[in-house]
């Protein structure tokens, strides 16, 4: 029995112990299966999306370069759809990243590597006016970049040499930071296709390169130290001193300052416009090598004295012969300006008169001046913005002429020169310029002879002489906007949208640049001042010259014309006799409303005079009626153009965009054009 008693009292306890342990066990068992399911509810029901490769890029770009938070990058769930909506975010199809415009948002971090150029379909990017330092990042990973617009930042070091495989690189824009270095041969060789290079204000150092890109169109690299002659290359040519300013240590013809010479020429006073004397007697040449003179034998020196003698004899005798020369063909030119006005040429010794003018000008590289019986030839030919002189004023005016039209403050001709060359020449009109002094004419033709634009037709040259004034530019083979909108007569449909979008953005981009790049405004646009260059693409002319005009009669002026000038530019008549009519001079904002007419007329395919004054929605209606084949193919896209010109077209200046946001707007047009013909590309493959 005691046995008994105490197996049972074991067992008691080893029944306690387990039922115990089992409540320990089914508390943890109870406790581990909340846990697990606190877990598994904090979590979605479906796997989180990850976030594209573009919007990583961006994110990491964020966490070095803004260091106070500006940018709207973040790597939230919402991020998946919403990054190409960030501010100055534009993609195209499956989230690609084809422009990216960061632009005074006082970021003052560092470029990253392996952030931003890790956007292998990048076109445009732009972190202009910012603080960025620290070197600049290897950008091979940009393949596809057109456009770079890093100015204005802190940047230093030099320039990346990967930049030499942007083979497609166009517009590139360093001006304004630290960067230090020679100036690498690769922007010889490897960016072929550049027409905008701006590398001014500096620490550069070194020789100019040999730059020699036929594309080239707008080129500084003032304020840096650079160094030695500046190469004469045709593409050099065409900028003026000002692209090489405040660097004291250039020289060379295109700064009109003499380089200095590393050794002397044979002979210490040797003269260029004289021959070397012709070697006597067997002198020997250790005289002249050395650029000192030897102390001869007393013996030799009759010889010497005799040379010398003979030899000032003989350039007397020149001398008198020409100065006789130069007398009578004096007196022959005044004997027949007197008595043979009517003669049917010039004679044998104008024409070698004129001759040697001509030599002597070429060889100083001056600015030629005529010297006719011609009131107009009395003054210069101004070659703007370092042009090359291919022409004379003679040249030009025995140029054969074609009238092209007369516009708004001039006539427009075509000249072929007797050396084929063609170009077009504007005779302003003096009574509407009469106000206009010859000081403040030539200060602002210096300033619109500056501007380098592929949008813009380049103004090549200027001449003033008491009234006499001309432009001349480079002459467009293929006619204006007008004649391929409205042709000799009433088109029977207007232009395909697409065409109306490339000529709209080609001229926002013109426009563009003379706003904010000069701060200037064209003044006087419309289809016919807007020409088609070589490739068709639009080119702006007769830009700036309207603030030129001191006279504005609107009594003449055709009612298309008058249809460009928003409401605020219009004459005010007053019905007083003694005041004159009072214009307010064009702005920025009423070149816009300009625009947004030439965008209505490209649509329409009427006139400016022809177009209805209607309410947004019935104008809508209106061009939809006129562009009834286009129902289906780019409905859209054209009602977003119309959407463009109705704002622009606004009767109140402060409603009106500017021409960059303008610009902006197209561009996205183009893109969601793009993307959508890719997305078809993509369906049908």
């Amino acid at each position: 029995m005691p046995s008994l008693q105490i197996t049972n009292h074991r067992h008691t306890q080893l029944r306690s112990v387990s039922s115990t342990m089992f409540k320990k066990w089914h508390v943890f068992l109870l406790l581990l299966s909340l846990s697990t399911s606190t877990v598994t509810s904090s979590k979605p029901s479906g796997t989180q999306p990850s976030l594209p490769p573009d919007a990583l890029s961006l994110v990491a770009f964020k966490s070095k370069a803004d260091l106070h938070g500006a940018l709207p990058f973040s790597s939230n769930a919402t991020a998946v759809q919403s990054f190409c909506r960030w501010t100055g975010v534009q993609c195209a199809a499956r989230y690609k990243i084809v422009r990216l415009m960061v632009q005074s948002q006082n970021l003052g971090g560092i470029f990253a590597p392996d952030t931003l150029t890790r956007l292998d379909q990048l076109r445009v990017l732009s972190l202009q006016n910012n603080s960025l330092t620290g070197p600049l990042p290897d950008l091979t990973g940009l393949t596809n970049l057109k456009t770079l617009f890093l100015d204005h930042n802190s940047f230093a070091g030099s320039l990346p040499p990967s930049l030499s495989s942007l083979h497609r690189l166009r517009t590139l824009d360093f001006s304004y930071n630290n960067l230090t270095g020679t100036l690498p041969k690769f922007l010889i060789t490897g960016l072929d296709r550049l027409y905008y290079l701006r590398l001014d204000w500096n620490r550069f150092s070194g020789p100019v390169p040999p730059l020699n890109q036929s594309t080239l169109q707008t080129f500084n690299v003032s304020g840096n130290n650079l160094t030695g002659a500046i190469p004469v290359t045709p593409t050099l040519l065409r900028f003026g001193a000002s692209s090489f300013s405040w660097n004291p240590g250039l020289c060379g013809e295109i700064v009109n300052k003499e380089c200095n010479r590393t050794r002397p020429f044979f002979g210490a006073t040797h003269v260029h416009e004289a021959p070397p004397p012709t070697r006597a007697l067997g002198q020997s040449s250790a005289e002249n090598i050395h650029g000192v003179e030897l102390t001869q034998p007393s013996h030799k020196i009759p010889r010497r004295t005799a040379v010398i003698i003979g030899f000032s004899t003989g350039v007397f005798v020149l001398i008198c012969s020409l100065l006789c020369f130069a007398i009578a063909v004096k007196k022959q030119r005044n004997s027949q300006t007197r008595n043979a006005v009517n003669s049917g040429g010039p004679t044998a010794a104008e024409d070698t008169a004129a001759a040697v003018v001509e030599i002597e000008e070429e060889l100083e590289q001056k600015v030629k001046r005529a010297q006719g019986i011609q009131v107009v030839k009395s003054g210069s030919l101004m070659f703007c913005a370092g042009e090359s002189q291919l022409y004379s004023l003679d040249q030009l005016m025995r140029a054969s002429a074609e009238l092209l039209g007369k516009g708004t403050i001039g006539t427009t001709y075509k000249a072929v020169l007797d050396n084929r060359l063609i170009v077009s020449v504007k005779r302003l009109d003096a009574g509407k310029l009469g106000g206009t002094s010859r000081e403040v004419f030539e200060r602002h033709l210096e300033s619109v002879g500056a501007l380098r634009h592929p949008n813009l037709v380049p103004l090549r040259a200027y001449f003033q002489a008491k009234d006499e004034r001309l432009l001349v530019y480079d002459y467009q083979p293929n006619g204006s906007v007008f004649s391929l909108v409205h042709g000799k007569s009433t088109r029977a449909k207007p232009l395909h949208w697409t065409s109306c979008l490339k000529i709209a953005e080609d001229v926002a981009q013109g426009l563009s640049y003379i706003h904010q790049a000069w701060r200037l405004v064209h003044g006087n646009l419309k289809s016919t001042n807007v020409l088609l260059g070589s490739d068709f693409e639009a080119c702006l002319t007769d830009y700036c010259l309207s603030v030129l005009a001191t006279t504005t009669p609107t009594s003449e002026e055709d009612p298309d014309s008058a249809a460009y000038k928003a409401p605020e530019a219009r004459t005010n008549s007053s019905n007083d006799d003694d005041h004159h009519d009072q214009q307010q001079q064009p702005t920025s904002k009423s070149d816009v409303y300009a625009f947004g007419i030439l965008l209505v007329e490209l649509l329409t395919g009427k006139p400016p005079s022809q177009h209805l004054v209607l309410p947004p929605n019935d104008t809508m209606k209106w061009v939809r009626s006129l562009r009834e084949d286009e129902q289906n193919d780019g409905h859209d896209k054209m009602a977003m153009l119309l959407e463009v010109a109705i704002a622009c077209s606004s009767t109140s200046p402060e409603q009106r965009p500017t021409m960059w946001q303008v610009l902006k707007m197209l561009q996205e047009i183009k893109e969601e054009t793009i993307s959508s013909m890719e997305e078809v590309e993509n369906e049908v493959g």
